[in-house]
C-alpha cells in the first residue's frame, strides 16, 4: 500500500472516529465535551514530535493546539482550523445511523462528515505526515482542533483568541469550507474559496399580553396569537437584494452560462429568479448570498393547558449582509413587526458583522497553484458564506482567513450545501484523500 493510501485510510479512520465521539453542540455550556475529540486526536498525533496544547475554558470543552515550528521568524504563518462539535441529528430522519461512522460505498455516514469533520480530520492527518517527514516549514505551521464553533465560538475560537491569541493566530488562517468542484460552461474546474462571510446577530423577541382563563377566549390579549401573527410577518418579508463585491466576483468567476448569470447579478430579477429555479439548494443559496435573512426558529409559549398566555419568547436566527449594523438590524425588525411593536421586546442575544479577506495576497495563489495538482487548470473564486465560521476571530486579530478544503466530483454543489445541518451528511473517501494531500502540498508550496 502507498504512502497516499496509507494516509487517506488514516483519514477515514480519523473521521470515523470523530463521528463516533457524538460531541454535539446544543448550545448549552455543559454539550460538546468536546474533550473526547481532542483526547484522541492528541493521541493520534502522539509520537511525531510536535509541540501540543490544550485548553479548556470550561469542562470537557477541550480545544487542542499542535505547531510545526518555522525556522524564520519573519516568515508567514499559517494556521488550519477545524473544529470538532456537530449539531444534533435526528436519527429517525437519516438513512444511516448519524453517530455510526459507517463507511458505505466508498462514503463515510454521519453528522460532521461535511460540516466539517471531514477537514478537521484531513488536517491532522497531512500535519502528521509533514512532522514525520521531518517537514521544517520557514514560517510556523499551527493545527487547532477547537471546541463550540456550533455555539458561536464562545468557548473556542473566540476563546483562544482572547487568552491564547499567540498561540493559535497565524498571519493566515485556512478553516471551513469551500473547494467544491464547479464546472464552468468552458469546461475549466472552478474551486470556489470562502473570503467572506454574514454577520450574525441572534434576537430574542418578547410578544406581551394579558393572562386569562383559556375557557374564555373572546377578546383576549393573547400573546401566543400575537407571536404567531409576528412569525407570519416575518416569513412574509421580503427585502431587497444587495449585490456585494463576492457575490458578484464568485458569479462573473464560475462562469455560469447567460441565462443563469444574468438574473443573478440582476437585483431586480434575482427574486423572482430564486422564486423559479428547479435547483432548489442553489436557490437558497444565491437568495441568502444577496439578501439578510431573518429565521424565526424557537418559539417558548404558556404556563398551563386553560390559562391565556401573558408572554411568548420567539428566536430569531439573523444573518445580515457586509456593510449592516446591529442598529439598520433593530430598524428592520420594527418595520417588520410594524403595529405590534409596542407590544414586543427586542434584545439581541449575539451582535457580529460580517467579517471579510482580501483575495490578492500570497495564499490566494498558492492555493490556486496547489489546486491545479488535483485539478488541471482549476481557478479558485472568491464566495461569501451565508452561516457564520470561526474565520472571523482570526479576522478581528488580523489575520488573512479563507475558508477552504478539495472535494471530488462524486457529490455535487449542490448536495453538499443541503447536507450542512441536514439529513443524511457524508463524505466521499476520495475527498478526504484530495483534502490530505491537498494540505501537505501547500505546506510544502506556501511555506518553505
Amino acid at each position: 500500500m502507498d504512502s497516499e493510501s496509507n494516509r487517506t485510510g488514516e483519514a477515514t479512520d480519523l473521521l470515523q472516529s470523530l463521528i463516533r465521539n457524538r460531541c454535539v453542540n446544543d448550545g448549552t455550556e455543559s454539550s460538546g465535551q468536546e474533550h473526547r475529540s481532542a483526547d484522541l486526536i492528541e493521541n493520534y498525533l502522539e509520537g511525531c514530535g510536535l509541540d501540543m496544547e490544550t485548553f479548556e475554558p470550561l469542562p470537557g470543552r477541550t480545544s487542542l493546539v499542535a505547531k510545526i515550528e518555522g525556522s524564520d521568524p519573519a516568515a508567514p504563518s499559517l494556521t488550519l482550523l477545524g473544529h470538532t462539535d456537530v449539531v444534533p441529528a435526528n436519527g429517525d430522519d437519516w438513512r444511516q445511523d448519524p453517530f455510526g461512522g459507517e463507511l458505505i460505498d466508498g462514503e463515510v455516514w454521519g453528522r460532521g462528515a461535511i460540516d466539517m469533520l471531514n477537514l478537521t480530520a484531513t488536517m491532522a492527518t497531512g500535519l502528521r505526515h509533514l512532522a514525520l517527514s521531518r517537514f521544517r516549514p520557514a514560517g510556523d505551521l499551527t493545527y487547532v482542533a477547537v471546541a463550540d464553533e456550533e455555539g458561536l465560538g464562545t468557548h473556542g475560537a473566540k476563546w483562544l483568541c482572547q487568552h491564547a491569541a499567540d498561540e493559535v493566530n497565524s498571519d493566515y488562517v485556512i478553516t471551513e469550507s469551500g473547494g467544491f468542484p464547479m464546472g464552468g460552461a468552458d469546461g475549466t474546474t472552478r474551486l470556489p474559496v470562502i473570503v467572506a462571510e454574514k454577520g450574525v446577530y441572534w434576537c430574542r423577541l418578547t410578544v406581551k399580553g394579558t393572562p386569562g382563563h383559556g375557557s374564555q377566549p373572546f377578546r383576549t390579549d393573547n400573546a401566543l396569537v400575537k407571536a404567531a401573527e409576528v412569525v407570519r410577518r416575518v416569513d412574509a418579508y421580503r427585502p431587497q437584494a444587495q449585490l456585494h463585491e463576492a457575490w458578484t466576483r464568485f458569479i462573473e468567476g464560475v462562469g455560469f452560462p447567460p441565462e443563469l448569470a444574468g438574473p443573478l447579478l440582476d437585483p431586480d430579477r434575482i427574486d423572482a429568479f430564486c422564486d423559479e429555479l428547479p435547483m432548489v439548494g442553489l436557490a437558497r443559496q444565491a437568495h441568502a448570498c444577496t439578501h439578510v435573512t431573518v429565521a424565526p426558529t424557537i418559539m417558548d409559549s404558556g404556563t398551563k393547558i386553560n390559562v391565556i398566555p401573558d408572554r411568548v419568547e420567539l428566536q430569531l436566527d439573523i444573518r445580515s449582509l457586509p456593510g449592516w449594523e446591529t442598529g439598520d438590524i433593530r430598524i428592520m425588525l420594527e418595520d417588520i413587526i410594524g403595529d405590534l411593536v409596542d407590544d414586543v421586546e427586542i434584545e439581541f442575544t449575539d451582535e457580529q458583522v460580517s467579517t471579510s479577506s482580501p483575495i490578492d495576497t500570497p495564499l490566494w495563489d498558492a492555493l490556486e497553484r496547489v489546486s491545479r495538482l488535483f485539478y488541471p487548470g482549476a481557478r479558485t473564486v472568491p464566495y461569501l458564506t451565508v452561516g457564520a465560521t470561526d474565520a472571523r476571530f482570526h479576522r478581528q486579530l488580523g489575520a488573512v482567513a479563507y475558508g477552504f478544503g478539495l472535494h471530488s466530483r462524486a457529490i455535487g454543489f449542490e448536495q453538499y450545501g443541503a447536507m450542512f445541518h441536514g439529513i443524511d451528511e457524508r463524505v466521499d473517501v476520495e475527498s478526504l484523500h484530495l483534502s490530505t494531500e491537498m494540505w501537505i502540498a501547500l505546506a510544502h508550496d506556501f511555506l518553505v
